[in-house]
């Protein structure tokens, strides 16, 4: 009967709300730090920066993998029971670690480390050496050129829309997709990002369950092994395009051949693997 009796408790609410904020936090980092990179660094500098950006980026998963693995070592209720009353270990697949000991620690650091971003200047000036008109403040300073020259304005006609924005961010939405070229690098970023994070999300269950590990060295393993090379590559195609001085076209051909051959090698996951483990009723008859 106490299985049957389901859980009152609605303390994931409090876990999404958290993570929808934290989500609203980072979202401007990566976009509105690239185009401030972009419009104030010099244009044979900016792959390595944004290349430092993304290689930071994917520290960030490392060490979280590794935060996971060592409360995962704590028992869930620490700090609130006698901890020499338990009696199983992390190996135990009773065992339940202080998973949510992982979100105070990083929330009081991010906390911590959006500090500085409040004595950042609202504006930087713009480097003489630079071209105004390849980035965002060169295109509005056109903008501002040509409403100089324009017609005074006519009166604003009375039925106006109650949200005008919305109206202008569907016409920039429909430019934006109705550009080839970042259409098709959208496909390919969301087919990547997709294969990875299912990459992160099952490989720790697999090693747990194929290899008999606990869940604090499957985190610590897959923290330690899988992400530190993606940033080392990260930070490697940004010094490569820096010094080869690639365009777009050249950009664009790099990046095809290094996926194709990452995808080549990693046809060769297929020729790993485990027999699965004997269960009654699953794999083998109750006979």
């Amino acid at each position: 009967a106490g299985c049957e009796k389901e859980s009152s408790s609605y303390m994931w609410i409090y876990i999404l709300l958290g993570n929808m904020l934290r989500g609203i936090g980072e979202t401007p980092i990566t976009p509105l730090g690239i185009s401030y990179l972009d419009d104030f660094a010099k244009e044979e500098d900016v792959p390595v920066y944004v290349a430092c950006l993304h290689t930071i980026a994917m520290l960030g998963p490392m060490f979280g993998f590794l935060l996971g693995s060592l409360c995962a070592k704590l028992y869930v209720d620490i700090g609130f029971v006698d901890l020499e009353s338990i009696t199983i270990t992390p190996q135990d697949s009773r065992w339940v670690g202080a998973w949510w000991l992982g979100f105070l620690i990083s929330g009081v650091t991010s906390f911590l480390a959006a500090i500085p971003f409040c004595f950042l200047p609202k504006s930087l000036k713009k480097p003489e050496e630079a071209n105004n008109d390849r980035t965002s403040y060169g295109l509005l300073e056109n903008i501002g050129a040509t409403k100089k020259t324009l017609s005074p304005a006519k009166p604003k006609p009375r039925n106006q829309p109650i949200y005008p924005f919305l109206s202008d961010f569907y016409t920039s939405l429909k430019k934006v997709l109705g550009n080839q070229m970042y259409f098709t690098l959208s496909c390919c970023s969301l087919l990547q990002f997709s294969s990875f994070i299912g990459f992160l999300t099952y490989k720790p269950k697999y090693m747990e369950q194929q290899y008999g590990q606990s869940t604090s060295k499957s985190n610590f393993l897959i923290g330690l092994t899988s992400l530190p090379p993606v940033g080392i590559g990260i930070f490697l195609g940004g010094l490569i395009m820096k010094k080869y001085k690639m365009g777009i076209i050249g950009a664009t051909k790099f990046a095809f051949t290094m996926s194709f051959l990452a995808y080549v090698i990693a046809l060769l996951h297929f020729f790993v693997g485990c027999e699965n483990h004997v269960v009654a009723g699953m794999t083998v008859s109750y006979e």
